[in-house]
């Protein structure tokens, strides 16, 4: 299968979960939609290595980066002047990356799906 029939697979980090909500939220949607929609999902898609890498910097002073790349801006600015919880935080957003991932692709694509819907 190549990049074409299945667009999904050209993203890095790609989780079952996502691939499988991806082909169901996109399934409705013309060719015209479907291009529309994975150009503003691929700009607003975050790896969920990305958002690991991001929260161990919060282990060498720099913590909420994870939270400020999710667009949860309280969040980040409290982690930055707590450190993280005292690092209780970003612990547990170290375990948890992939669902910190996972659920902040999942707002893009339903941001995206609309944005593609309206086109056309």
């Amino acid at each position: 299968m190549n990049a074409y029939q299945n667009p999904y697979m050209s993203f890095d980090g790609i989780t079952p979960e996502e691939y499988t909500f991806l082909q169901q939220a996109t399934a409705s949607l013309t060719e015209n939609q479907a291009r529309t929609f994975m150009s503003f999902y691929a700009s607003k898609r975050r790896n969920p290595q990305d958002i690991m890498f991001a929260t161990l910097a919060g282990f060498l002073g720099v913590s909420g980066v994870q939270r400020f790349m999710t667009d949860q801006i309280g969040m980040g600015i409290l982690y930055f002047f707590t450190a993280g919880f005292c690092f209780i935080g970003t612990i547990v957003d170290l375990i948890n990356y992939k669902t910190i991932a996972n659920d902040y692709n999942r707002q893009m694509a339903y941001e995206s799906f609309n944005i593609a819907k309206m086109s056309n």
